[in-house]
């Protein structure tokens, strides 16, 4: 299915501060996922659409949201907690999980910045690069998820697919990589460059 077709001050809207993450994510230190206490214990979380997903606690707590929101357990207590994600639909997040899980595995390697290659396969473990390997849409739902979830290595990943995807491209070919209709006068459309310097020059 063809990517949603966005008018040009529509798309400059909406990904702009997805281009600006992307570029300008602070490097942090990506903490290791919590074993130990938590290993063999089971949380469900609850999509949009209210699908429950069993996950082992460790993995869930790679997420900063889902983390706050475990309750402390008491003394004797066996019952399954449930988290519910209403800003996650059922299909992406099973794909964040899917991350997490593997994550616990095998961490991803530290996304360099600014992006030594336009390549993930050149940035990132293969398991990684082929897991961005997605549709336009879904990609954007991920990093919309792995926001709202705090999800630090899964924004990096997908921030830095986006990247990628503009890294040494014309204006014209980004409308045409993301389907984004120009509808800018020619004035508006300098300012927007004039404003935007950072992005052609990184």
């Amino acid at each position: 299915r063809k990517p949603r077709r966005l008018i040009g001050q529509e798309a400059y809207r909406t990904t702009t501060p997805i281009i600006m993450a992307a570029e300008q994510t602070e490097d942090k230190k990506i903490d290791e996922p919590e074993a130990d206490e938590d290993d063999g214990k089971m949380v469900d979380l609850v999509s949009q659409e209210g699908d429950n997903f069993q996950v082992e606690k460790r993995v869930a707590k790679m997420s900063e949201l889902v983390k706050t929101m475990i309750p402390e357990e008491e003394d004797g207590e066996t019952d399954q907690q449930e988290i519910p994600l209403p800003n996650v639909k059922s299909q992406i997040l099973g794909k964040v999980m899917e991350f997490c899980k593997h994550y616990c595995e095998e961490p991803m390697n530290e996304i360099e910045k600014p992006l030594k290659s336009s390549n993930m396969h050149e940035v990132v473990q293969e398991w990684y690069a082929n897991y961005v390997e997605v549709e336009q849409e879904t990609l954007f739902e991920l990093i919309l998820a792995a926001n709202y979830m705090d999800i630090k290595p899964l924004l990096d990943l997908t921030c830095a697919t986006v990247a990628s995807m503009i890294k040494g491209k014309t204006p014209e070919d980004i409308r045409k990589t993301f389907n984004i209709v120009n509808d800018f006068t020619p004035e508006e459309e300098a300012q927007v460059r004039e404003e935007n310097k950072w992005c052609e020059e990184a």
